[in-house]
């Protein structure tokens, strides 16, 4: 089905709203993948925040012509899925962790910095770790000195509370 020229314009548009707020973007050819396999990585793609479609490659060239994608340009051959992000990382994630478990998905490109990157190069901005996961791990190393601090305390609390605990208040009143 071919899309008229408002619809075009409208998907360009669409896709250029997507790429001015976009660190990455990462393609891959999707041919023999199964539909309801395809709706499994939208459902995942959505609960990382990252905007995956199936686009015609001439559309996207046109939106991504003035940015510093541009140079993705020349590896939309084929039948690609679209991956764009904010995130750095969340794109290249979403698409690589699809493609270990399904075979027939072949990341094909990407590109990251003003830079396209190959498949190897997608599989390594993939292999970094997101930005929760850094905060995450950010606020484990910033809690464990003060943690350890009241493990340290607590214990102090009860060996002291031990040898001179208070007389319960019935004891007292008699």
């Amino acid at each position: 089905m071919s899309l008229n020229l408002g619809e075009k314009k409208a998907v360009v548009a669409e896709v250029v709203a997507q790429v001015a707020t976009a660190q990455t973007i990462v393609v891959a050819e999707y041919r023999g993948v199964e539909v309801t396999k395809l709706t499994v990585l939208r459902k995942k793609a959505r609960e990382s925040g990252v905007y995956l479609r199936v686009l015609k490659n001439t559309l996207v060239r046109r939106a991504v012509a003035d940015t510093p994608f541009a140079g993705l340009g020349v590896k939309m051959v084929g039948p690609l899925i679209y991956s764009i992000s904010a995130d750095p990382v969340a794109a290249a994630k979403v698409l690589s962790d699809f493609a270990k478990t399904n075979d027939k998905l072949v990341l094909k490109a990407g590109s990251y910095a003003g830079k396209v990157l190959d498949e190897a190069g997608v599989q390594a901005l993939a292999s970094i770790p997101s930005r929760d996961e850094l905060l995450a791990r950010l606020l484990g190393v910033m809690q464990a000195p003060v943690s350890g601090l009241a493990v340290v305390l607590a214990a102090i609390a009860k060996q002291r509370g031990g040898a001179d605990e208070p007389a319960p208040a019935e004891a007292v009143a008699a």
